[in-house]
C-alpha cells in the first residue's frame, strides 16, 4: 500500500487544481493507495509537519520532487517551476513508487 499525503492550507490558489491532477492520476489505482488531505492552518501546523509550501504530495513520505525539508518550515504557497504538476506526470512517478514497494 502506498500512502499519498496532500498537504495546503484553505485559500491556496494551487490547491484545487493540484488536488483535482492527483485525483485523476490515481484512477484505477485506489486498491493500492491511501491519499490522506491535510490542511496546514498554522505555522506552528507547518513545522511539525515539515511543511515544503502549498500545495505539497508525499508519497510515501517523501516529497514528489525530492524537496528537502526547509530550514524554517512556515505556511507559504509553493512555486511549481515547470507548473502545477499534470495528472500523468503524478501518476508516472506513482507507478515509480508501486513499482518499488512490490
Amino acid at each position: 500500500m502506498l500512502t499519498l499525503e496532500f498537504q495546503h492550507f484553505e485559500g491556496c490558489p494551487n490547491g484545487p487544481q493540484m488536488l483535482d491532477n492527483v485525483k485523476r492520476a490515481i484512477t484505477g489505482l485506489e486498491d493500492k493507495i491511501i491519499l490522506k488531505e491535510v490542511f496546514v492552518e498554522t505555522d506552528e501546523e507547518a513545522i511539525k509537519r515539515n511543511f515544503r509550501g502549498s500545495p505539497t504530495l508525499l508519497i510515501n513520505g517523501e516529497d514528489f520532487e525530492g524537496l528537502p525539508v526547509p530550514k524554517e518550515p512556515k505556511l507559504a504557497c509553493r512555486i511549481y517551476l515547470n507548473g502545477i504538476p499534470t495528472p500523468k506526470e503524478l501518476r508516472n512517478k506513482i507507478l515509480q513508487y508501486l513499482e518499488a514497494v512490490k
